[in-house]
C-alpha cells in the first residue's frame, strides 16, 4: 500500500512540471530572446528578467562609466522555470573563471 502511494505522489509531482534550472544562450537582446539548451527559443514574453542584469551607465562631466554590464548576445545565463513551464526567470550571467 505504502508503494502505491508513493508512486501516485511522485506522479502527480511531476505532472505539475516543477521548478527546473536551465542554461541558455541569449540570441538576441532587443527583443530579448533566449535559446535554451539548443532545444528551443524563449521570447521576452516568457522571460523575467532582473534589474541586476540590466545596463547601467552614469555619465559625470561628460565622462561616460559603466556600472552594469547589459545582456549581449552571445551570454550565457542560467534560467529557472516557474512551477507550469510558462515563465522563465533568467537567475545570473554566466561566466568562465579567469
Amino acid at each position: 500500500m505504502l508503494d502505491i502511494i508513493k508512486k501516485a505522489s511522485l506522479s502527480a509531482v511531476g505532472s505539475t512540471n516543477p521548478m527546473a534550472v536551465l542554461y541558455g544562450t541569449v540570441t538576441s537582446v532587443n527583443p530579448l530572446e533566449v535559446n535554451v539548451d539548443q532545444r528551443f527559443s524563449l521570447t521576452e514574453d516568457f522571460l523575467v528578467m532582473g534589474e541586476m542584469l540590466m545596463e547601467y551607465k552614469l555619465y559625470i562631466e561628460g565622462v561616460e562609466y559603466v556600472i552594469r554590464k547589459g545582456l549581449k548576445a552571445g551570454d550565457t545565463v542560467l534560467l529557472l522555470r516557474y512551477q507550469g513551464g510558462q515563465t522563465y526567470l533568467i537567475l545570473d550571467r554566466l561566466v568562465k573563471p579567469s
